[in-house]
C-alpha cells in the first residue's frame, strides 16, 4: 500500500464527478478498503476466483536451514541447469546479499528493488527477458506487474510476510497455458508462513528434501530437556542491615576514638 498516498492526493486535486476504474493483480483486504473509500456504487469484475493459482504450476518446498538457502540456490541451478530464474526475497538487504552470494558462485545475475534508480531495473529486467543474464533477484515491490514470457522458475527465497502475495509472485510462471515451477525455500522459522500460505491455496504443497541440506530436528533437544527437567534455581540468602542516623552517627564516632 505504498502508494495510497499518492492516490488520494490525486483525487483531491480532480473534479468529484469522474468514472474510476481500480486495476489490480490481487485485491487485498486492504485494497478492498481503499475502493470503498474512492469509488461511488461501483462493481467488481473479477477475471478469476481471488487467491486460486493456476493449474500450470508445480509447487515444491525445500525444508532448509537460513543460512544455507544461498548454498541450495546455487546447487539447485548447477544441477538443473536452469535457463531463466526470478528470485524474491523479502527485503532490500536480503537481495544484495543474494546478490553478492551469487557473483561468487560465478552465477549470472542482475538485482531489481527499490533502492535502484528506475532506468537501473528497467535495464535489470530487459536483460533478464533477453536471456542476457540467469537470474533476476527482486524484491515485492519492485517486481510488480513483472511479465516474462515462457518464465518456467520463480523461487520464493523468502516466504512474503502475506499468504495472498505468494499467489502473486508465483503468478509470474506457468502464464497463458504454459508449465511453470514454484520453489519455496522454508526455514523451521517460516513453518507458520507455510501454513498460512497452504490455507490459503487450500493445498499441501509437495515437499523435497534435499540431502545435504537437512533442517535439524528439534526433537532430541526437546527429550534431553524433558529427561533433565527444568533447571534448578537456587537464591543465595542475602541479607540487609538498615542502620538508622543515629547508630551511624554512634558508630562514626567509635571509629574517631579508634583512630
Amino acid at each position: 500500500m505504498g502508494f495510497v498516498g499518492d492516490v488520494l492526493g490525486i483525487l483531491e486535486s480532480i473534479s468529484k464527478k469522474r468514472q474510476t476504474m481500480l486495476f489490480s493483480a490481487t485485491l487485498s483486504s486492504a485494497v478492498h478498503k481503499l475502493s470503498r473509500q474512492i469509488l461511488t456504487r461501483h462493481e467488481t469484475i473479477s477475471a478469476a476466483k481471488a487467491n486460486i493459482t493456476a493449474d500450470t504450476v508445480d509447487h515444491v518446498v525445500y525444508p532448509v536451514e537460513e543460512k544455507r538457502k544461498a548454498d541450495l540456490f546455487a546447487e539447485l541451478i548447477k544441477k538443473h541447469n536452469w535457463f531463466q530464474v526470478l528470485v524474491f526475497t523479502s527485503t532490500k538487504g536480503q537481495a544484495d546479499e543474494l546478490m553478492r552470494d551469487l557473483k561468487y558462485d560465478g552465477i549470472d545475475a542482475v538485482i531489481c528493488h527499490g533502492d535502484k534508480s528506475q532506468g537501473a531495473r528497467r535495464r535489470a529486467v530487459a536483460d533478464f527477458k533477453a536471456g542476457k543474464v540467469q537470474v533476476l533477484v527482486a524484491t515485492e515491490v519492485a517486481a510488480r506487474g513483472l511479465d516474462i514470457k515462457g518464465l518456467e522458475h520463480v523461487v520464493n527465497y523468502n516466504l512474503p510476510y502475506l499468504a495472498e502475495d505468494y499467489v502473486h509472485r508465483i503468478g509470474r510462471t506457468g502464464r497463458a497455458g504454459q508449465k511453470g515451477q514454484a520453489i519455496s525455500f522454508v526455514s523451521r522459522e517460516e513453518e507458520s508462513a507455510l501454513d498460512n500460505i497452504e490455507h490459503l491455496i487450500g493445498a499441501r504443497i509437495r515437499r523435497i528434501h534435499m540431502k545435504g541440506f537437512e533442517v535439524g530436528s528439534r526433537e532430541g533437544l526437546r527429550k534431553r530437556i524433558s529427561k533433565k527437567g527444568p533447571k534448578k534455581r537456587i537464591n543465595k540468602e542475602t541479607r540487609t542491615k538498615i542502620i538508622s542516623k543515629r547508630s551511624a552517627n554512634k558508630t562514626a564516632s567509635v571509629k574517631k576514638k579508634k583512630r
